[in-house]
């Protein structure tokens, strides 16, 4: 299938603004691309890029005193196959993890190790190591976190979502995420699109989307603690330790977010 992507951000500041913006599609489907995805600014805006450290594609503009929109379209080619399923997967002994997996076992801004260790140790230490494991965590932080937008907070952390008991896609990332590096596994924070395909009606309104991966049997799988079931057509834009690494834009200045608008959808091409 085709899936055509993208979105429309409306800044406010009162001064000149420097910006660092993370809304690209990730590198790793960029033989699937079939219209790119350009940032377009208005007013028009000097665009300079980089690829951070972990891979990610970034983009540096300053936005002047008053409105900017920043916008996008691209399509996409995917398989149109629902996220992978391995039961088989197995966990790795830590002596056996390659050296770009390891810092995804430590602590990091929104996922606190050390303060969910042994929570996480009294509900997992009884399951079957592997796939089974971050499977059993992704049941209980879907079943423990009740999402609620009008209670999303940026600041909330892992430790503070398993305590309080809410939050949205971002926080079931980063409570598994946290629970998996507490059991040994490696698990890194993914956003990107994630559209409504395959999902039957009512529909929520679109936005960005957080997942994680785990590694498993040699190499990295995705899991949605939120949805907690395979989904189709995920597009991904970053990957980190946590939303820190991923943030769509970090803005150095005052503004107000005023327009913001996230599309997804399965192209439908006319019979021929």
């Amino acid at each position: 299938m085709k899936i055509k992507v993208g979105y429309e951000l409306v800044y406010d500041c009162p001064q000149p603004t420097p910006m660092l913006l993370m809304l690209n599609i990730h590198y790793s489907r960029a033989s699937d691309i079939l219209v790119p995805d350009h940032l377009v600014t208005d007013p028009p805006l000097p665009i300079t890029a980089y690829r951070d450290g972990f891979g990610n594609w970034c983009s540096r503009v300053t936005a002047p005193a008053g409105v900017t929109r920043i916008t996008t379209t691209a399509v996409v080619r995917d398989s149109g196959k629902p996220d992978e399923v391995v039961p088989s997967a197995r966990q790795h002994t830590l002596e056996e993890l390659p050296e770009e997996a390891l810092v995804f076992l430590l602590a990091s801004r929104y996922c606190e190790t050390e303060l969910l260790s042994d929570t996480a140790w009294k509900l997992f230490s009884g399951t079957e190591p592997g796939w089974a494991r971050v499977q059993a965590i992704c049941d209980f932080v879907h079943n423990h976190i009740k999402f609620d937008y009008m209670q999303a907070r940026s600041t909330r952390t892992a430790w503070e979502a398993y305590n309080e008991k809410v939050g949205v896609c971002r926080d079931y990332a980063h409570l598994a995420v946290a629970f998996c590096r507490a059991m040994n596994i490696p698990a890194r924070y993914c956003t990107g699109y994630l559209g409504d395909i395959g999902v039957p009606p009512p529909h929520g309104v679109m936005d960005f989307a957080g997942w994680f991966e785990a590694y498993l049997g040699g190499r990295w799988y995705t899991f949605d603690a939120r949805n907690n079931t395979p989904r189709i057509g995920r597009v991904l834009l970053a990957r980190g330790r946590d939303a820190v690494d991923v943030a769509i834009s970090t803005t150095f200045g005052p503004n107000t977010l005023t327009g913001f608008t996230v599309w997804t959808d399965e192209v439908v091409e006319a019979a021929k």
